[in-house]
């Protein structure tokens, strides 16, 4: 073996444009797949960091999606074409749900969450002229905020991170808010003023039916991570967040008609259904001096008892969107997914448990995208480098045809010269490899010491937050110099397979 080594190394050095050429497509192939997936394991270790610390914990629970749909905390995805915004919603069997959360080891804290969007405004009414007459504002420009509100206690000590500037917290029962510092910027670029501690503002609801209420700022907060991908937020009490949630007990009631009550309307001619009576009858018994749309009894008595409307209206004191949690052991967190999916389906419970990043599937769905598109042009690469390997492999192998076979003259197995030509290959991809390793390491100590953040809020969803950084990891680093050192034992299977064709005869021939 040492001489084949011996043998290998001095033909590297014979043949340096080879050498060279094989060198550096393997050189930077190796920097460029350590440099990609460094850069997407930076993106996930962010995502993950900020959303299990601040919004979604280990695990989230919801009611099962309907098809064609997906829920996460940030609302529902739909395929479905409806005129219908999709709404998420309550979670069912809710006593029943914690009581086996009781019984499960391995969960450390949990809460319960409501999510919904709203618009924030200021005045007696909610004027929108302004996002149509400036040209400038961009959809993230616009005070548009993720609203969120948790069980009073348990929430914030589930998510202690929150970094409150000015104010307090909201008080138990009131329909106060805290504010992201960046509604505060989008409110002063839309509407040209300032939001202050005490301030009443109108929320509308931007995934409701027209919901408008009345929250007083009490608190101004920046994110956790400043620099978050996710979208600007507010916290208030649940009172306040299941009116725009749709979360009355008229969403949950169903009511069945009876089955005498003919619905049909076929059978009923236009007279039938429009006719019998005449202008004259119309207008008949009404005095000049009296309304002809009558008095407000009138309509009271024509809408009957609304005492049923009235209650099925009011929010549900007792539902909730999701339950929140974080374990004993987080990185246990897709074994607990799976435990607690098969029990709440040996119960029948409509429910499914999600780990984080199914639970951030608007912002992790985007970074996974864009990791499959990068694994994708990287597989295309490597297809073109190994070809390129491969054919000026072929071309080595005809260049040393006598070489061959003057081995094969004096005694030289076929094993003997395929285990010369692997030795070559691993030999220069291995060194090559390392080379790339360093470059690349170099190339990412000098990009991160920069702490380059971008701003654009658009630009941070899809990358996963404002900070550009590198983070390599030994497994990123032994995965691809094991792929670059196997794909080129496999692009020089064909050069070795025509190097052992060569016979003494065909080399003296050829001479």
């Amino acid at each position: 073996m040492k001489e084949i080594l011996k043998l290998a190394i001095r033909n590297l050095k014979e043949h340096k444009s080879k050498t060279i050429i094989i060198s550096l497509f393997v050189l930077f192939g190796v920097a460029i797949v350590i440099m990609g997936n460094s850069f997407l394991e930076s993106v996930n270790r962010g995502l993950e960091k900020d959303f299990r610390a601040n919004v979604t914990g280990d695990i989230a629970i919801s009611i099962k999606p309907e098809k064609g749909t997906v829920i996460d905390v940030f609302g529902v995805s739909s395929t479905n074409i409806t005129g219908e915004i999709p709404q998420i919603g309550a979670l069912p069997d809710l006593d029943r749900v914690e009581q086996i959360l009781d019984e499960t080891t391995g969960i450390k804290k949990r809460s319960k969450m409501i999510s919904a969007q709203v618009l924030l405004a200021k005045g007696a009414e909610i004027d929108l002229s302004a996002f149509t007459e400036n040209d400038d504002l961009g959809i993230m420009d616009l005070p548009i905020s993720m609203m969120f509100a948790g069980e009073n206690k348990t929430f914030w000590e589930l998510f202690p991170d929150l970094k409150m500037i000015e104010g307090r917290y909201p008080a138990a029962g009131t329909n106060e808010i805290i504010v992201d510092t960046r509604v505060l910027a989008g409110f002063k670029k839309t509407y040209g003023q300032d939001i202050q501690l005490g301030d009443t503002v109108l929320l509308l609801g931007a995934n409701s039916n027209g919901v408008i209420r009345e929250g007083v700022v009490v608190g101004i907060f920046k994110p956790a991570n400043e620099y978050s991908a996710m979208f600007q937020s507010l916290y208030c009490n649940p009172e306040l967040a299941r009116s725009f949630a749709d979360l009355t007990y008229a969403s949950s009631f169903k009511q069945e008609l009876p089955d005498s009550v003919d619905l049909s309307l076929s059978s009923l001619s236009e007279d039938d259904l429009f006719g019998g009576f005449d202008d004259e009858d119309l207008f008949d018994g009404i005095d000049e001096d009296s309304s002809i749309l009558g008095s407000t009894d009138d309509f009271d008595s024509i809408l009957g008892d609304t005492t049923l409307r009235d209650e099925l209206n009011k929010t549900d004191d007792g539902s909730w969107h999701f339950i929140l949690a974080k374990l004993d052991n987080p990185s246990a967190d897709k074994k607990m997914v799976v435990q607690l999916t098969k029990r709440f389906e040996e119960e029948g419970l409509n429910v499914q448990v999600m780990d984080w990043k199914k639970a951030a599937m608007s912002y992790s769905g985007t970074v996974e995208g864009i990791g499959f598109i990068f694994n994708l042009l990287i597989i295309i690469l490597a297809v073109v480098v190994f070809i390129i390997i491969m054919n000026t492999m072929t071309v080595s192998v005809i260049e040393r045809t006598s070489e061959i076979g003057t081995m094969r003259a004096i005694g030289a197995e076929k094993k003997f010269v395929k285990r010369l030509f692997y030795s070559e290959a691993i030999m220069l991809t291995s060194v090559s490899s390392l080379v790339g390793i360093i470059f690349a390491f170099i190339c990412m100590a000098i990009f991160n010491s920069f702490n380059i953040a971008i701003t654009n809020e658009i630009a941070k969803m899809i990358l996963g937050g404002g900070l550009l950084h590198f983070s390599p990891t030994v497994k990123i680093v032994l995965m691809t110099v094991i792929i670059a050192v196997a794909g080129s034992v496999i692009s020089n299977m064909y050069p070795v397979k025509s190097a052992l064709k060569i016979t003494p005869l065909k080399a003296l021939s050829k001479e």
